[in-house]
Formats: structure tokens, C-alpha cells, sequence
């Protein structure tokens, strides 16, 4: 169940969970209807199963720290209790033991109603400038 919290302070508690390897804090957050376009993963992810094989990979990076950039968080209520809420934080861990940060952006549709508010969560790296 997640605890009370305002739309906009989401991200920050989704990067938490992420940050104590709480993996079942975070699987938890997703609705039973939830779509994962993930940040590492070519595939749509739509399932527990998947939802779950994708953190473990996740969290299995050494040094894994997620860093939320909260004065890039924006929040847009869309319905009494929905949001999307968009913003930017940046993937830390080590390959080869050198740490790489991949600086991501993300969007969370939210219905603060549910008990897994997380309806759909997009997140993807931030693409290199053309210039």
C-alpha cells in the first residue's frame, strides 16, 4: 500500500524505494493494469512477472543509485485524483567497475485513488545533441 503523498513528491519516493533495493516497494507502486516503457529494456513491460525480472536487473548493477533533478519534476493534475507528472533523474552504477550515470527522463501517470497508483511510467535516456 502506498503511503499518503502529493503527486509532485512521487518521483522522489518511487528514486527512494529504488535507492534501498526495495524491490517489492517498488513492483507494489504498479497498478494491476500498468504499462513500463523502461529506461534499459527495449520491451513494453505489462505483466508482474516481467515488472519483477526488470528491477532485479535492474537492482543487480553495482552501485545502482537513482538521482531525482526535482527542479526539473513538473506535475499536471488531470482528473480529481490523476496526474502525469514528468520530470528528470539520472541512473548511477558501475560496468567494468567504472561508475556511468545515465541521465534519463521520465513520466509517471498517477491515479492517487488506487493503492498502486502508477498507471503508466515511461522512462528513457536523455538523448546526445545533434549540435
Amino acid at each position: 500500500m502506498t503511503p499518503q503523498i502529493q503527486a509532485s513528491d512521487f518521483p522522489a519516493l518511487w528514486a527512494q524505494y529504488i535507492n534501498e533495493n526495495n524491490l517489492k516497494g517498488v513492483v507494489d507502486l504498479y497498478n494491476d493494469s500498468f504499462v513500463l516503457l523502461p529506461t534499459f529494456s527495449p520491451h513494453i513491460v505489462i505483466t508482474v512477472e516481467k515488472l519483477n525480472d526488470y528491477f532485479v536487473r535492474l537492482a543487480s548493477r553495482d552501485g545502482l543509485v537513482v538521482e531525482l533533478h526535482t527542479k526539473n519534476v513538473r506535475c499536471q493534475q488531470t482528473g480529481e485524483q490523476t496526474y502525469v507528472v514528468t520530470g528528470v533523474y539520472s541512473f548511477k552504477f558501475e560496468i567494468d567497475e567504472t561508475l556511468l550515470t545515465f541521465p534519463s527522463r521520465f513520466t509517471f501517470v498517477l491515479d492517487l485513488a488506487q493503492d498502486k497508483p502508477i498507471l503508466h511510467h515511461h522512462s528513457s535516456q536523455v538523448p546526445r545533441n545533434l549540435s
